[in-house]
C-alpha cells in the first residue's frame, strides 16, 4: 500500500491517480468513495466540510481492502484522516493484513491551495470549508504523520508546488522507478 496524503488542492490525488495509471496499480480514493456512496444528510452535511466518524470510515475502507488479493499493491488516497483510524490502519499493518510501503506527504502552501480549490469548482470548496482543511490537517494529519514514523513507516515529504511532472518524478525516484 502507498498512501497519498496531504491538505486538499495540494496535490496528493492527481498524483496518486498518476502513480496507479503507471504502475497499473488499483487506485483507491477515499473522497470519490464517499461522492459515489454517501447520501442523504450524510452526504449534505460531508458538502459543508464534515467529516465522517472513524467508524463509518474505517467499515469503507475494510469494505474496499476486501475487494483487493492481500498480496497486490495499491495507492491510498484520503485515508486515514484521524489518529484512530491511522491505529487502526497500523494495526492491520502489524496484523500482517496489509503493508504500507510508504507514505508520501504532498506539500503545498495555503496560498497556492486556495488558488487550486477555489479554481476547480466543486461545491464543497469554500472559503470557510477551506480554512476548516487546513486546520484539520494541522490537528490531525501533521500528527497521523508522526504515528506512522514512530511505527517505522516511510514518510516522504514531496514538494506539491512543482510542476506535476516533477512532483511525479520526485515519486517515481523514492520508489526506485
Amino acid at each position: 500500500m502507498i498512501i497519498f496524503t496531504g491538505v486538499a488542492g495540494a496535490g496528493k490525488s492527481m498524483q496518486g491517480r498518476m502513480l496507479a495509471d503507471r504502475m497499473g496499480y488499483p487506485w483507491l480514493s477515499t473522497g470519490e468513495f464517499l461522492r459515489m456512496l454517501v447520501a442523504g444528510d450524510r452526504r449534505k452535511a460531508m458538502m459543508a466540510g464534515e467529516l465522517l466518524s472513524d467508524q463509518e470510515m474505517i467499515a469503507l475502507i475494510q469494505k474496499v481492502l476486501g475487494l483487493l488479493p492481500p498480496d497486490e499493491e495499491y495507492v491510498l488516497d484520503g485515508f486515514p484522516r484521524t489518529p484512530d483510524q491511522a491505529e487502526w490502519l497500523l494495526a492491520q499493518e502489524k496484523a500482517g493484513l496489509l503493508d504500507i510501503t510508504a507514505v508520501f506527504q504532498i506539500d503545498a502552501s495555503k496560498e497556492v491551495v486556495r488558488e487550486r480549490l477555489l479554481s476547480r469548482g466543486r461545491q464543497d470548496d469554500h472559503h470557510e470549508a477551506i480554512e476548516q482543511r487546513f486546520r484539520e490537517y494541522e490537528e490531525t494529519i501533521v500528527p497521523i504523520l508522526e504515528q506512522f514514523k514512530e511505527a517505522g513507516i516511510k514518510v516522504y515529504k514531496i514538494d506539491g508546488e512543482q510542476t506535476v511532472a516533477e512532483v511525479h518524478k520526485n515519486i517515481l525516484q523514492v520508489l526506485g522507478y
